[in-house]
């Protein structure tokens, strides 16, 4: 494998929670793979149906942040401390139009590894889990650019909110 994703902070909450976050793709990616092993295509199904979760959870976090688009709102509601320390991110630029996020660690990516998914696996489930979050920004009436993915084999994961 040559994606490198390792935590740098280990202490027994993060983990913990990071194993929750685990546990969260390791259904998805069984899900994905018994559906393949019955003949249906994921890409068929799931990015439309993390999508739809994605638009449910952005509505809860729009009504949370005070019911406005602004990205400040996302900021405060979805990406506070803890997300900050579990997700090893560092908010690089945060204004009503613009949410630019660098993730240095990703618990899904590690569950993916954990259960033997070839890099090409793990960019699939990737890119059908940033469904979710691309969701999320359309209910914030914005879009999700994602420049650089650890999913990928880039050491961080760029994740640019933007409204166009």
């Amino acid at each position: 494998m040559s994606i490198v994703n390792e935590p740098k902070y280990k202490n027994g909450l993060l983990a913990a929670i990071r194993e929750q976050l685990e546990h969260r793709a390791l259904w998805m990616y069984l899900l994905c793979d018994e559906a393949a092993k019955k003949g249906l295509a994921p890409e068929d199904y799931a990015p439309e149906a993390i999508r739809r979760c994605g638009l449910y959870q952005g509505g809860l976090l729009r009504q949370k942040a005070g019911g406005g688009e602004s990205l400040k709102g996302l900021k405060k509601t979805l990406f506070g401390k803890p997300a900050q320390l579990v997700f090893e991110m560092k908010i690089l630029r945060c204004d009503d139009d613009h949410l630019d996020i660098d993730f240095h660690y990703c618990p899904l990516v590690k569950a993916w590894q954990k259960q033997g998914c070839s890099d090409e696996e793990i960019q699939r489930m990737c890119d059908h889990a940033m469904c979710g979050d691309r969701g999320i920004a359309a209910s914030f009436g914005c879009e999700l650019d994602l420049p650089k993915t650890i999913a990928k084999g880039d050491g961080v994961c760029e994740i640019r909110f933007v409204r166009r």
